[in-house]
């Protein structure tokens, strides 16, 4: 369907080249950041600075902090199972109640223990989003 000023629908949605195809946003000058292009975006920020900043390398090294030893323990965790069901069978055979074994609680556990984790991310994210905006402040 071709564009034609004259012979307007009242819905110009499915009208190629309509006004609305190509109409400004409402908002004026500068563009917020999600809608500048990479070449509106160059020379805005300087990368180099923030990433010699104190600021930056302190959220680095507390994000460090958490995650490398959240990460090490969880990896443990998980493959503690498939171990100690291939080395100590005994052990893990042990019913607990009824059909259910050392082996099954701990799989379930693996899914709590997720969880957990996860939990003191979400609890130690708002300390690195305040620390990110602290960052970024220095920056403007």
């Amino acid at each position: 369907m071709a564009f034609d000023k004259n012979n307007l629908p009242d819905d110009l949605t499915p009208v190629v080249g309509a006004p609305t195809d190509i109409a400004r946003l409402s908002h004026g000058q500068p563009k917020p950041t999600h809608e500048r292009t990479a070449e509106e975006e160059a020379g805005v920020i300087n990368w180099q600075a923030l990433a010699a900043s104190e600021k930056f390398r302190r959220l680095l090294r507390a994000k460090r902090r958490f995650i490398v030893p959240a990460m090490v323990f969880f990896i443990i965790y998980y493959f503690a199972l498939p171990v100690l069901v291939g080395y100590a069978r005994p052990l893990m055979e042990t019913r607990v109640f009824g059909a259910v074994n050392l082996a099954y609680l701990f799989a379930l556990s693996q899914f709590f223990m997720a969880w957990v984790i996860a939990a003191l991310y979400v609890r130690a994210a708002v300390k690195f989003d305040k620390m990110a905006s602290d960052v970024i402040s220095d920056q403007k």
